[in-house]
């Protein structure tokens, strides 16, 4: 803001300000990065659930018919190596989960800096204003004194 001859504001912490926001945009991109990640990590959760119910079908069935030891040991190996992914599917929706904690809260700390900054802002700006305007005052009560000093004499 530019008040009649003075300068404009000029906020001394503004890069500052502005690394902080930029520090908040890249929180908010790496939360988004994370929670997709996160949605991924779960999606494959429910698709390894899914091959285990598909394994122990596939079990009952070789079960109810007769079949050769080495089929039945098979199916078995299978099951297990389906519910094994299925464990690797859980740790990672778990570390999934962390992650996006951990960005939330990043988020949450990158966005409080940069709102202080920003506070401190708007009020050395309306210091900036009043002092302006305190300035222009005192400037027009000098000029007021001195034309009736002049009309006076």
């Amino acid at each position: 803001m530019d008040m009649k001859g003075g300068s404009p504001f000029r906020f001394r912490l503004e890069r500052v300000r502005e690394l902080r926001e930029r520090k908040e945009d890249e929180a908010k991109r790496a939360l988004a990065e994370a929670m997709a990640d996160h949605f991924l990590a779960e999606e494959r959760l429910r698709d390894a659930e899914l091959q285990i119910e598909d394994a122990r079908a596939a079990q009952l069935d070789a079960t109810a018919e007769p079949r050769s030891g080495g089929d039945l040991v098979a199916h078995q190996a299978y099951l297990e190596r389906t519910e094994s992914a299925r464990e690797v599917s859980r740790e990672v929706v778990t570390r999934s989960e962390a992650r996006v904690e951990n960005q939330r809260e990043e988020l949450t700390q990158a966005a409080r800096d940069r709102q202080a900054l920003e506070r401190l802002k708007q009020r050395r700006e309306a210091e900036f204003v009043r002092e302006a305007a305190r300035a222009e005052s005192n400037l027009l009560d000098e000029i007021a004194i001195t034309n009736f000093r002049r009309r006076a004499a």
